[in-house]
C-alpha cells in the first residue's frame, strides 16, 4: 500500500523596510486628540523579515539582530502582527491562525516604524497565504486601521503623508540618498510622551502643519546639501528636551562631516545625511570611534513590503 505524500505547510516570506521622515510638520492637536501631519516618508534599506506559515493555531516568535532589543515588543493580543492577523481574518472570514517568525533589524521604539513594517508584512503575507487577492485600496485601508505609518510601510519609496500620516501619495525622488543611522543605546522614547511635550512647548501651534514643499523640491535635485537644508522635524525639539543627549549626538555627527543630522520621527534614533556612500561609511566609522555602540549605514529610497518567497 502506498502512503499518500503529506503536504508540507505553505509559507510566505515578506520583507518590510524602515521609514524615516524627511519632513515632519505637526499641527496643533484636534478635538479628537490627534495632530494633523504633513510628512515626507522615505523607506531605507534596514528591514524586518516575517515568515508566515500555515498552522492550526496562532503564534508569533520574534527575534532580532544583535543590536535590536526585542524585550519591549508587545506580546499577546497587543502584538501588531496579532492585530493584523485578526483584521485580515475578519475580512477574509477565516480563522486567525498562522505561525509567524519575525526577524527584526529595525530598532524597536526608535521612530523608524518597525512595528508598522511588521504589520504591513503580516497583511501582505496573509493575503498571499490565504489566497485572499485583496485589492490594493482595501489592503491600504486595512493598513490604516492598524496605524498611521502602516500604509506607507506597504508602499515604500518616498511619499507624502497627510491626515494623521495615513493618507499616502508617492512623490518623485532622484535618489539614492545615503544615511547613517544611530539607534539609541539608552532606551526608547514614547511617541505619546513626545507629542505631549510638543503640546506643552508649543501651546500656540498652528492648526495647519508646516508645508513639505521645500523637501519635495529638494528631492528632485539629487543635491544632498539642498536636501539637508530642507530637512525638518517639529518633534525634534521636544524629543531633545526629553533626551538632551540626542542634541549632543546631532552636533557630533555634523562636526564629523554629516550634511545634516535629524531626529527620526519621535526619536530617539538619529539620522545623518551624507554626501556619498564613501562619506557615509567614513562618518559611521567616526561615530563608532566616538563611542556609539551601534551605527548603521543605509540608502533610500527602497520598496515597501515585498514578498521574498512564496508558494
Amino acid at each position: 500500500m502506498v502512503t499518500p505524500e503529506r503536504r508540507l505547510p505553505r509559507s510566505v516570506d515578506v520583507r518590510a523596510s524602515a521609514k524615516i521622515n524627511l519632513h515632519l510638520g505637526v499641527g496643533a492637536a484636534r478635538e479628537d486628540g490627534f495632530h494633523p501631519l504633513e510628512t515626507v516618508y522615505q523607506a531605507i534599506g534596514l528591514h524586518d523579515e516575517l515568515v508566515a506559515t500555515e498552522d492550526e493555531a496562532f503564534r508569533v516568535v520574534t527575534h532580532g539582530a544583535a543590536y535590536v532589543d526585542v524585550t519591549d515588543v508587545p506580546v499577546g493580543a497587543d502584538n501588531i502582527v496579532a492585530r493584523a492577523t485578526a483584521l485580515m481574518a475578519a475580512r477574509v472570514e477565516v480563522e486567525p491562525t498562522a505561525d509567524f517568525l519575525v526577524h527584526k533589524e529595525i530598532p524597536v521604539a526608535g521612530g523608524m516604524a518597525g512595528g508598522s513594517a511588521d504589520a504591513a508584512a503580516a497583511l501582505l503575507a496573509l493575503d498571499r497565504l490565504w489566497d485572499a487577492g485583496t485589492p490594493d485600496d482595501e489592503l491600504l485601508a486595512l493598513a490604516a486601521e492598524l496605524g498611521s505609518d502602516v500604509p506607507f510601510a506597504l508602499i515604500g519609496g518616498t511619499a507624502l503623508g497627510t491626515g494623521r500620516g495615513e493618507l499616502v501619495t508617492p512623490i518623485a525622488d532622484s535618489g539614492p540618498w545615503w544615511w547613517v543611522v544611530v539607534p539609541s543605546s539608552a532606551g526608547g522614547l514614547s511617541t505619546p510622551a513626545v507629542y505631549r511635550r510638543f503640546d506643552e512647548m508649543f501651546p500656540g501651534a498652528d492648526p495647519e502643519p508646516a508645508s513639505a514643499a521645500a523637501v519635495i523640491s529638494a528631492l528632485a535635485t539629487h543635491d544632498p546639501h539642498r536636501l539637508g537644508a530642507a530637512l525638518h522635524n517639529d518633534l525634534q525639539e521636544p524629543a531633545i528636551d526629553l533626551r538632551p543627549d540626542l542634541g549632543d549626538l546631532l552636533d557630533r555627527g555634523e562636526s564629523e562631516g554629516a550634511v545634516r543630522g535629524l531626529v527620526s520621527g519621535s526619536g530617539p534614533t538619529c539620522l545623518f545625511l551624507a554626501e556619498s556612500p564613501t562619506a557615509a561609511h567614513a562618518l559611521a566609522g567616526a561615530l563608532r570611534g566616538s563611542g556609539q555602540p551601534v551605527v548603521l549605514v543605509a540608502a533610500g529610497p527602497v520598496p515597501g513590503a515585498q514578498v521574498v518567497d512564496a508558494p
